[in-house]
């Protein structure tokens, strides 16, 4: 039990660390965009560039 107790308190101080730097809204941001980048390659395969240039040009256009 006690070695279970220290490996929590080495995970507890970079968690801090990284709500320091980033802050919620940082956490958050990066673990949506991490959410759905993922998602957009398991689904869209080999196509993921094609369709994310062509969603970029829509917009440029």
């Amino acid at each position: 039990m006690e070695k279970f107790s220290e490996t929590e308190e080495k995970k507890l101080p970079r968690w801090k660390d990284l709500l320091k730097k980033f802050g919620i809204g940082g956490i958050i941001f990066f673990t949506v965009k991490g959410i759905i980048t993922s998602t957009l390659i398991y689904f869209l395969g080999k196509n993921f560039w094609a369709v994310i240039k062509d969603y970029v040009a829509q917009w440029v256009d």
